[in-house]
């Protein structure tokens, strides 16, 4: 595992695997678009095979060990790179501003909104049942977190298009005008 190159911000490790020009290129366009990541550094490595119970996955964060392995192609890097970069975020917010988050989602849920900003947001969204959202289940809590995860990654990732950006256009704008309020106020504590 190398150090985090100069150009790369601190709060990143880059795994010898990753360290190629075109990888290097990408996670600092991503990190250009962020607001400054602070906290312990975070393991980045490509690891083969990644699996969940429900498949194989394009990445995987281990908050704990404060490290992100991807099995993913280079083209969507940008966009799971900052997905999982986001779960670390999530895990510092705080409950004030993850519960803001709820009510952003709830307004859509109430006007039945279909469509989400990534896969892993729009499998959890079409498994919620009624009772969910007011309950706050861990359905619910574990959807509002990949939502958020795949907002920012549909925010920073420079994709202005993709499959798995199935949103309404107006709901993205509710949701960037949030992520603009609560997120880039200040620097992103992982």
């Amino acid at each position: 595992m190398s150090v985090a190159r100069r150009s790369t911000p601190k709060a990143l490790q880059i795994g010898d695997e990753l360290s190629n020009p075109v990888i290097l290129r990408a996670i600092r366009g991503v990190t250009g678009r962020l607001p400054p990541l602070i906290g312990k550094p975070i393991r980045l490595q490509r690891t083969a095979g990644l699996r969940d119970d429900r498949g194989p996955v394009h990445a995987g964060s281990f908050l704990r060990e404060r490290r992100i392995a991807f099995d993913c192609t280079w083209a969507e890097f940008p966009r799971i790179l900052v997905h999982e970069l986001f779960h670390f975020v999530w895990l510092r917010l705080g409950n004030a501003r993850r519960h803001a988050w709820e009510s952003v989602l709830a307004g859509e849920w109430r006007r039945h909104s279909r469509g989400e900003l990534g896969w892993s947001a729009e499998w959890r969204k079409q498994a919620l049942r009624s009772g969910d959202l007011t309950r706050r289940t861990r359905a619910w809590r574990l959807y509002c977190c990949e939502s958020f995860c795949d907002t920012a990654a549909w925010l920073y990732s420079g994709l202005a298009t993709h499959p798995e950006f199935t949103l309404a256009v107006n709901l993205r704008g509710e949701r960037r005008r949030w992520f603009l309020a609560t997120i880039e106020t200040g620097k992103l504590s992982i």
